[in-house]
């Protein structure tokens, strides 16, 4: 929730607020990625590693994952009742996962934007929370590196189980990926840039840590055949990790001395 770094809204009523936008989209994600598993399960089992999920593998069977799903869908109705206009952003995101889930997952290029589009409202409802317009320049940035994430995942998975695991599939060639990372890529630099010139000076000399880490990324997916997981690319990958580290280290020193 980027909104948190703003010291001006580091108070107990926002603190608060942001924390029921986390707990919001957390019982909201695992709904997803329970009705998901299920849907998939005949999919998953077909993928070397997607194979070994509890639903997949048998370990939990569907009509044990649908009353999981019922709780957490049961947790999310008490929270949002108190003020659903405030919580339009994880409402929108329920509605575009579902149709993820049962449709969009399997038409080229919607698949990139329904998963892209879910991280980008979890940002606009941190936002919505403490009551402040996200910035849109921002709001860009996080739309394009979550769809360079994707598109990463896309084609190492085209590349290891072709369309039998994810029909989607038939719609992208490896050039296509290749061509979509590069236009990514640039936008998520450009848009970064903007939005850290409108931010601070200090904020626009972390530029080239961007660059880097998208360079490093481009790296692993291209020349590594990596991708296929964004979360241990990002928090495990020390080349990536000691770039995060350096970016921090000028952002901090600058907010400490600017």
């Amino acid at each position: 929730m980027l909104p948190l770094l703003d010291a001006d809204l580091w108070s107990w009523p926002h603190l608060r607020t942001v924390a029921a936008a986390v707990l919001g989209f957390t019982l909201a994600s695992a709904l997803v990625y329970v009705l998901n598993d299920i849907a998939d399960r005949e999919r998953d089992r077909a993928h070397d590693r997607k194979r070994l999920r509890p639903i997949a593998s048998g370990r939990v069977t569907p009509w044990q994952a649908g009353a999981l799903a019922a709780l957490l869908l049961a947790g999310l109705v008490l929270l949002v009742a108190t003020d659903v206009r405030s919580w339009w952003p994880l409402l929108t995101y329920l509605v575009v996962n579902v149709a993820y889930s049962f449709f969009l997952k399997h038409v080229p290029l919607l698949d990139l934007f329904a998963v892209a589009v879910g991280f980008v409202l979890r940002l606009v409802q941190g936002y919505t929370a403490v009551d402040a317009p996200p910035s849109g320049w921002l709001t860009l940035c996080v739309l394009s590196v979550c769809l360079l994430l994707i598109l990463g995942k896309r084609r190492h998975e085209l590349r290891v189980a072709g369309a039998v695991h994810r029909p989607a599939l038939v719609g992208y060639t490896e050039h296509l990926l290749d061509q979509l990372l590069g236009l990514t890529a640039a936008s998520a630099l450009i848009t970064y840039q903007l939005h850290a010139s409108a931010v601070s000076r200090t904020a626009l000399l972390t530029a080239p840590f961007a660059l880097f880490a998208l360079f490093r990324y481009l790296q692993i997916v291209l020349v590594h055949a990596g991708g296929g997981s964004p979360v241990r690319v990002l928090l495990r990958d020390g080349v990536m990790l000691a770039n995060a580290g350096l970016w921090l280290l000028v952002l901090e020193g600058g907010s400490l001395y600017g």
